[in-house]
């Protein structure tokens, strides 16, 4: 058992974001199209956190076209290059999921002010 702590803990990332629930952020997402990278941004609200250790996921949900957008990022993954907090929520619970069913200013999440 220590030697599976042991590969896990040495996977984690040094530099992992500090997200909270609520928070409006940017994804920089490395897209691997035929044999060229590039970086694809995804922004919206963090409406969901689960896990921990090297399991530690978040949920992103954005508004696109009218049509709810909801992906599932870990956070220690090579796959995501950085993430980006561009402005901290003011929310009261752990999980936004409530979120789902408001449309318009009715799902936006009030900015704190720290």
């Amino acid at each position: 058992m220590d030697a599976l702590k042991q590969i896990s803990n040495d996977s984690l990332k040094a530099d992992a974001p500090v997200i909270e629930i609520g928070d409006t952020v940017k994804v920089h997402v490395k897209i691997k199209e035929g044999d060229k990278f590039r970086i694809q941004i995804f922004e919206g609200t963090v409406i969901a956190k689960k896990h921990g250790g090297i399991a530690e996921t978040f949920t992103v949900r954005r508004v696109a076209h009218g049509c709810g957008i909801e992906r599932v990022f870990p956070v220690h993954s090579p796959v995501i290059s950085k993430v980006e907090v561009v402005r901290h929520g003011k929310v009261r619970r752990a999980k936004l999921y409530y979120l789902r069913d408001r449309v318009g200013k009715a799902a936006k999440v009030k900015e704190e002010i720290r």
